[in-house]
């Protein structure tokens, strides 16, 4: 009973409350943008642009050698960085919003969740990703768990529903002892939340986190859920998306929601042949702005008035991502957004 008090004190942050910053882990050899560097680092140095004029960033790099190039980097660039937060670390890869710490307000203090990443139900090495946040240098305090859950894998209007998909966190791969009605008491309990709003629809090719939610459906804000549509009947994500669609509709029919449709980007592929997974509801919410992955298509420009139309007083800021989808994520996949007094 004292422990179920004290869980229901606990509330999941938004991705709009007010951030001391973004954390980020920085592409090098090591990591799967050996063969994309230069353009992956063109990318983040575009991200950093878009965050340093107004809030600061936590960037994890590998050794005191990559500080310096990055320093250097920032420099010829012309971003101020005053706001910049270079620590070293070791880590598997850059996906930041899956291993990076996840804010909860527990009564008056605000928190750091440290859950357990396996690289998307290990499909990929994650070790040190895993044990990536008990070495950063938090000013909250960081609560771990057991359970396997992603960043990427959650959305919350702030009010104590959390948006989510069935085919990745009732994946066999993430937490097979777990049933259905355990999952989601734990749920409640360490997030705070009070429903679970499920997704049973809903994926993009070539995506490796199972159908995060943060690639199909987002909250812009408490009302607002912006997501992916496909009108396409001859795509092979249309039966999906479409399905995913009334979903999105019925909920937003029972609480009350405005929806706006993203159109799915034109189809991208890698040089193998494969389509990636581009997407534009894998846009950042930062205090300021709206930080929206474009991909070089004849769609852009749609999603970012659509954004543009309900963002409130945040400017929306293109970024272009074309490069993260090689490796199957993007804008919002790389980025985790650090509460006020994180650091």
């Amino acid at each position: 009973q004292t422990l179920r008090t004290l869980f229901a004190m606990r509330q999941l942050l938004p991705e709009w409350t007010p951030q001391w910053g973004v954390l980020l882990a920085w592409p090098d050899a090591h990591t799967d943008w050996a063969d994309h560097l230069a353009d992956a680092e063109t990318c983040y140095l575009d991200i950093l642009a878009a965050l340093l004029d107004h809030e600061h960033v936590l960037l994890v790099c590998r050794n005191a050698h990559t500080r310096e190039h990055i320093h250097a980097q920032v420099a010829a660039r012309g971003i101020d960085a005053q706001r910049l937060q270079v620590v070293i670390a070791d880590y598997n890869d850059t996906w930041a919003r899956d291993f990076g710490p996840i804010a909860i307000r527990n009564g008056e203090l605000t928190q750091l969740l440290d859950y357990t990443f396996t690289g998307w139900g290990g499909k990929f090495a994650a070790d040190k990703d895993n044990a990536l946040n008990q070495q950063l240098p938090w000013q909250l305090p960081l609560e771990t768990h057991a359970l396997v859950l992603e960043g990427g894998a959650i959305d919350t209007d702030g009010h104590g529903n959390l948006l989510t998909t069935r085919h990745c966190l009732r994946n066999p791969n993430r937490n097979p002892d777990l049933s259905e009605a355990e999952l989601t008491e734990q749920l409640k309990q360490q997030l705070g939340v009070k429903d679970i709003w499920w997704l049973d629809h809903g994926e993009l090719e070539g995506d490796d986190t199972d159908a995060h939610v943060d690639t199909l459906a987002r909250f812009v804000d408490e009302k607002t859920l912006a997501y992916v549509q496909c009108q396409d009947t001859g795509d092979s994500h249309y039966p999906g998306l479409a399905a995913m669609e009334q979903e999105l509709q019925s909920l937003a029919d029972q609480h009350d929601l405005t929806l706006v449709p993203l159109a799915l980007p034109s189809a991208q592929y890698c040089r193998e042949g494969e389509r990636l997974p581009a997407t534009y509801a894998n846009f950042l919410i930062t205090n300021e702005k709206i930080l929206v992955p474009i991909y070089g298509c004849d769609t852009d420009q749609q999603a970012l008035n659509a954004l543009q139309s309900v963002s409130g007083p945040r400017t929306v800021v293109a970024v272009n991502c074309r490069v993260l989808i090689e490796q199957h994520g993007s804008l919002h996949c790389v980025t985790m957004q650090l509460p006020q007094g994180a650091l």
